[in-house]
């Protein structure tokens, strides 16, 4: 038996084939897990602009071609030996209609495309991929783009030094997230520590009111390599898998990506308050900036 039970595909706004509609159908047949695939769309426009008259013939091209998008897909999943469900939902609130597909079909996993929104639109609108990091109760994979249909290279990112994760024992189902994927695609798994010391040096820091010397620095580097040996010992993963790099999380993930030419990176999401919440979580940084794509869990 697959490590999927069921997947749920929210298929890209042109009804087009994409990333993480050749990622879903890679994994249903993988896993042999029902594939249920849904679009989300605008509900049809009856009114011109600039005439309060009904478009009757706009309205019924409309909803044809969303009906044999329907028919087309399903024919095409059949084709390809896969058992799914092909429907598509009219909505202007995507993201509540989103939830409620989940919580009514109950996926193991979200499959959607990473919508590349503008920076100056991400800072006053939410994107609707930040809201699902938020607020989705399973995880969610966010494909950017998939050179393969299964991922050959999957990498774990933790933090085994930070206390929310640690509380949550969020690092484990990190880990656990990732092992089933990388098992269900006969690939390897990474466990990547991107750990950033720049805040001991900030102004308001122990380490430069205080004067402590690099010592300090340099066993405060120790006790977070051995948080992050331990947790790699628990899951019995390779040494040559460990990977234990300095610098900013978001750019030194991204580095690793590209030198590793990892598919997937597992991460987790935190629940932010305050400007934390403003700001974002690394995860939500990570989704328009690292190559590959995101799966995230919580």
């Amino acid at each position: 038996m697959g490590h999927y039970q069921r997947l749920l595909l929210i298929a890209d706004p042109t009804l087009h084939q994409s990333p993480a509609s050749l990622r879903a159908v890679a994994l249903a047949k993988a896993s042999g897990a029902v594939l249920h695939v849904r679009g989300f769309a605008e509900p049809a426009p009856v009114v011109h602009l600039w005439e309060e008259r009904v478009d009757e013939a706009g309205y019924q091209r409309y909803l044809r071609r969303h009906r044999r998008w329907v028919a087309e897909e399903t024919q095409r999943l059949g084709d390809l030996g896969l058992e799914a469900t092909v429907d598509v939902l009219f909505t202007t609130h995507p993201l509540l209609d989103i939830l409620k597909t989940v919580e009514e079909l109950g996926p193991d996993l979200l499959i959607k495309d990473v919508s590349l929104e503008p920076l100056l639109k991400r800072v006053f609108i939410t994107p609707l991929d930040c809201h699902l990091l938020r607020e989705c109760p399973i995880p969610v994979h966010l494909v950017n783009q998939a050179r393969y249909g299964l991922p050959h290279r999957v990498v774990a990112a933790v933090d085994p030094f930070d206390p929310p994760t640690q509380i949550s024992g969020l690092n484990d189902t990190i880990i656990q997230t990732a092992n089933a994927l990388a098992l269900q695609c006969d690939a390897p798994l990474h466990l990547l520590y991107a750990y950033d010391l720049s805040p001991a040096f900030n102004g308001d820091a122990p380490l430069v009111s205080g004067g402590w010397g690099m010592d300090v620095v340099e066993e405060l580097r120790e006790s977070l390599h051995l948080a992050f040996v331990s947790l790699a010992e628990r899951y019995a993963i390779a040494p040559e898998r460990r990977h234990f790099v300095s610098g900013p999380p978001v750019p030194a993930i991204g580095d690793f990506v590209e030198q590793y030419l990892a598919d997937v990176v597992v991460m987790g999401t935190v629940h932010r308050v305050g400007i934390d919440r403003l700001i974002g979580s690394t995860t939500e940084r990570a989704l328009y900036s690292v190559p590959g794509s995101i799966l995230a869990v919580r």
